[in-house]
């Protein structure tokens, strides 16, 4: 087997392409709390049960197998080649997966944005922000991050729709049709609508406008998550050795950031 990927996400124990063209990822032991966001075995159980399969918009590829061992899982799929990214058609295919009705499951993650930004307020807050950013932009981040609890309840009063949990493009790899096909399930559940839009946003933050031009309710949704995905992000990564274009990325989304905080009341 050779690697396909680097290993990434609390559970991933790495992914390779198998002698026979299959992928085959490995899970290992992590979080036990089945509602919690990265519950270690929730991608082979969307594996095994099919529950996003066939749905419109957004499908799984097509797994082959799952095999249990005492240290771990792994779960075949097939291959699917990937294909440039097409942000708008993109964003259409996670508004119609946004419509699905499915049978929530006991192991879908839920609360998925409220844990992080518990995790964001252990780790000091946006603080760090503060001297790299200025103007209406720092201002608006103040206000979000101080009207944050209600924002997180504005979030939770929104209809609540499936989730892949972790939508930028590198999940979004491939198509059937008119159905993205997305690896990475492992976030999988129930959530305010718009989740998944805001995370496709803050992954291509260039083409936020055209992607945003959508319902009322399901912009509020995407920008709310937008928000306070791409400002913890860059208050992480002025911490670490390489902190990459998060706090671009912030900038570009500053528009946005304005309008999240005029929300939260």
């Amino acid at each position: 087997m050779r690697p396909l990927e680097p290993s990434t996400g609390q559970s991933n124990g790495g992914v390779w392409i198998t002698a026979d063209g299959h992928v085959a990822k490995r899970l290992v032991p992590g979080v036990t709390e089945p509602r919690h966001h990265a519950y270690w075995e929730r991608q082979a159980l969307v594996a095994e049960s099919g529950i996003v399969a066939g749905t419109p918009g957004l499908r799984s590829r097509c797994y082959l197998a799952v095999q249990r061992e005492a240290d771990g899982i792994t779960v075949v799929s097939e291959y699917v080649e990937p294909v440039e990214v097409d942000a708008a058609r993109l964003a259409e295919a996670l508004g119609r997966f946004g419509r699905v009705q499915v049978d929530e499951p006991p192991w879908s993650a839920r609360d998925v944005l409220r844990d992080r930004m518990a995790a964001v307020e252990a780790r000091g807050g946006w603080e760090v922000l503060w001297d790299h950013v200025s103007g209406t932009l720092r201002d608006a981040l103040r206000r979000l991050w101080v009207r944050r609890f209600a924002a997180l309840a504005e979030l939770d009063a929104l209809p609540r729709v499936p989730t892949h949990g972790d939508a930028h493009p590198g999940n979004l790899s491939g198509w059937d049709g008119e159905n993205v096909v997305a690896v990475d399930w492992e976030q999988f559940g129930v959530g305010p609508v718009g989740f998944d839009l805001g995370y496709l946003v803050v992954a291509l933050p260039e083409h936020a406008a055209s992607m945003l031009a959508v319902d009322s309710v399901v912009r509020r949704g995407a920008v709310l998550t937008a928000a306070f995905t791409v400002a913890s992000r860059a208050a992480w990564s002025l911490g670490q050795p390489d902190p990459g274009d998060h706090l671009e990325r912030l900038r570009q989304l500053a528009y946005y950031i304005e309008e999240a905080s005029s929300q939260a009341l």
